[in-house]
């Protein structure tokens, strides 16, 4: 579903809490040269029980609860009408009242979703406080649409039965922009990548959110659309915006979306990371008078025998600028001074993941044929035999992610691979 637009010009502002953007610019792309942003605020403001009770007398003409669209909605962006009967004990509910862009008077009301009719959405929008004499440019809406079910399809978006059918986006049982466009971009690769026989283009859980996303989608499916959060991400200290470049740029690069431009400015940022890091680990610092004096006006304790520039920079109070201005370092771009003081201050959390990773992969490394059969290994429950059979892992670790295979079907199919190992040496 979606919410009404409504005219800017008709909205009185004084009425809600302005809602100010990041006052430091920060750019998707470290290739990014923009210092500077034009930024317009979004507005807060809130229904009232006025605004409950309209949509209450009104449920009946929701196609959300008259029966007329059967799907289950997003469990993350509820309708109103939802809101209101689910959260029946709720005084108010919150609104952002967000602007199109820059070149438009449409603002979009975020929280406020609904599939009543236009006149009636008008009628309760306008008992919010800013919105009393609000006109609507468009209404909002709700859609019911079938989608495949993910357990039918591989980790490339491949799908397992029809070769060369990829599937992507909503379709495949997600909601939100950035799923859709996620997964439009990696069967969009994979499919390119067929047709030139390459390899495919597959990310672990470790590697990327895409990564976890498909995993989740292809092992354990879903009943309700499936919304990416950060939660689902046993890594995400691995998966964070400022490494993003790090993670992917050589796999761009290895399916022909990294162009020579962008992988130079990559490699040469890279380089100077590894050089910072190297040049600050071999600085030590003396206890000398100079250096006392020097951390003292830094605001931090003192030291009492030699210490790497790189271990003072792991104090909390520390910054990669105050060792700039305190021991001459040299001076570095923004988003590189940034990814020193996060290996800095995190790196024994950041090793006791990869730890984690790499303990997980060697399952992730156990494949198991596509044709074997599960029903015959006798040893399986019987609940674990058909979740197998119908999803078709991968590998090991994918089997081990499948709700309904427990930790001893895990031993015996790792038996079982064992035993048909050593059945083909021998032949």
């Amino acid at each position: 579903g979606t919410p009404a637009r409504i005219d800017a010009r008709s909205l009185d502002y004084s009425r809600m809490e302005a809602q100010y953007g990041d006052e430091q610019v920060r750019n998707f792309s470290f290739m990014s040269t923009i210092t500077e942003r034009k930024q317009i605020p979004c507005w807060l403001t809130y229904t009232n029980a006025d605004t409950h009770k309209i949509i209450r007398d009104n449920l009946h003409l929701s196609g959300m609860f008259n029966g007329m669209i059967e799907g289950v909605g997003p469990r993350y962006c509820p309708s109103i009408e939802a809101k209101i009967v689910r959260f029946a004990d709720k005084e108010r509910h919150q609104l952002f009242v967000e602007p199109e862009g820059l070149r438009t008077n449409e603002m979009y009301v975020q929280g406020m979703s609904s599939s009543l009719p236009a006149h009636v959405q008008l009628q309760f929008m306008q008992t919010i406080p800013g919105l009393e004499n609000c006109r609507m440019m468009r209404a909002g809406y709700a859609i019911d649409y079938d989608c495949l079910d993910p357990l039918q399809l591989q980790r490339t978006s491949e799908h397992k039965a029809i070769s060369g059918l990829f599937s992507a986006g909503q379709a495949n049982g997600t909601s939100g922009y950035e799923e859709a466009a996620a997964q439009g971009l990696l069967a969009g690769v994979n499919a390119m990548q067929k047709i030139r026989s390459k390899e495919p283009l597959i990310l672990s859980r470790s590697e990327g959110y895409l990564g976890v996303l498909i995993d989740d989608l292809v092992t354990k499916g879903t009943n309700e659309p499936y919304r990416m959060m950060t939660s689902r991400a046993e890594y995400r200290l691995l998966l964070r915006q400022d490494n993003a470049d790090l993670r992917l740029t050589e796999k761009g690069r290895a399916v022909g979306l990294v162009n020579d431009v962008r992988y130079e400015a990559f490699t040469a940022k890279r380089s100077l990371l590894e050089r910072t890091l190297q040049n600050l680990s071999s600085t030590h610092l003396p206890p000398n008078a100079e250096v006392l004096a020097k951390l003292a006006e830094l605001g931090t304790a003192p030291i009492r025998s030699g210490m790497s520039l790189l271990d003072l920079l792991r104090r909390s109070e520390m910054t990669y600028e105050k060792l700039q201005q305190a021991f001459e370092v040299p001076e570095l771009p923004e988003v590189v001074a940034e990814q020193v003081e996060i290996f800095a201050k995190y790196e024994g959390y950041i090793n006791k993941q990869k730890q984690e990773v790499e303990k997980a992969l060697k399952l992730e490394n156990k494949k198991i044929p596509a044709d074997i059969d599960y029903l015959s290994i006798k040893e399986l429950s019987s609940e674990a035999a058909e979740k197998l059979a119908k999803v078709k892992p991968a590998s090991i670790g994918q089997a081990s992610r499948i709700s309904g295979v427990s930790p001893a079907d895990v031993s015996v199919l790792m038996i079982a691979l064992e035993v048909m190992r050593r059945k083909e040496y021998e032949s």
